[in-house]
């Protein structure tokens, strides 16, 4: 009976001590967000420990802030806070209308306009006291496109992760807005089963690169073999995304270009090897900067 106790009680026992040394433990709490024009967000918050950042959490097509359950235990025990959000016409974000009414298309469609979700996003976070310099903004699939818009509007955005971009869902555009995102720090992921998505992605890191011009340890690209958006992230990426948020800048990056050929040859190179580009994308990438 003892053993069999103890066998039971194992795997809680671990968790517990993985969870932050807290005096009282903390709960998500819902809230409302306000947009500009006037969507009334439903969302979940629960505040960051003392000196961590908090997480914007964006979701993707066809889903709401519920799909990130897993990644928000994780951020919790971690000790960072979040803000999950039901984009407009999403969850119970709904007040003027579901999803499936907007227009698929338009530069200033419904989906375009996401990015005010985003501002109100970081409004709120703003009255809770929450500095800038500790705010990540974290989008998944059209989340993540929505979330490369926003730094149009909140230059200022210190961390950006997508996951699963592309360069376009909905009209919304990841390419133009990381042309000018120089200063944040980014990370993209992208699930390789997925060729056309992974490409995609693979140009947006590209872009990302360029635009940070020599400080480019601040860019940050993860793979999976299979899956995509929430799904990846839960199975593969969420042991990474969290060590990103502790440390996203790499303190050393070498050049990215080809290896030497005596290098490649004799299948050495001293310490680590930064991965360039791919042929194919080179010949995608000059077309997408024009």
């Amino acid at each position: 009976m003892f053993s069999r106790f103890i066998k039971n009680f194992a795997p809680a026992a671990l968790l517990a001590l993985c969870l932050p040394l807290t005096g009282a433990e903390i709960k998500e709490t819902p809230v409302t967000l306000d947009t500009q024009d006037g969507w009334a967000l439903s969302a979940l918050y629960m505040p960051a420990q003392d000196g961590e950042r908090t997480v914007v959490l964006l979701h993707d097509l066809g889903k709401t802030k519920e799909a990130f359950t897993s990644f928000k235990n994780a951020l919790a025990h971690a000790g960072f806070g979040y803000l999950a959000v039901d984009l407009r016409g999403y969850g119970q974000s709904t007040g003027k209308g579901t999803a499936s009414s907007f227009a698929k298309e338009g530069v200033d469609n419904e989906f375009n306009k996401m990015t005010r979700d985003v501002l109100a996003a970081l409004a709120f976070l703003k009255k809770k006291g929450v500095l800038d310099t500790d705010i990540a903004v974290l989008g998944a699939g059209l989340g993540a496109n929505v979330a490369a818009k926003s730094v149009t509007f909140a230059p200022e955005m210190p961390m950006l992760a997508l996951i699963s971009p592309a360069a376009n869902v909905r009209d919304v555009l990841t390419i133009p807005s990381l042309r000018v995102y120089k200063e944040g720090n980014v990370l993209i992921a992208a699930g390789a089963a997925d060729k056309k998505m992974f490409l995609e992605a693979s140009v947006i890191r590209n872009v990302a690169y360029v635009s940070t011009g020599e400080d480019n340890g601040r860019v940050t690209f993860l793979t999976a073999y299979d899956l995509t958006s929430h799904e990846m992230l839960d199975k593969y990426l969420i042991p990474s995304v969290i060590q990103w948020l502790k440390t996203p800048g790499r303190p050393e990056v070498l050049p990215d270009e080809p290896l030497e050929p005596a290098a490649e040859n004799s299948g050495e190179a001293a310490g680590g090897v930064f991965i360039g580009p791919s042929a194919t994308e080179d010949a995608l990438f000059p077309s997408v900067l024009e």
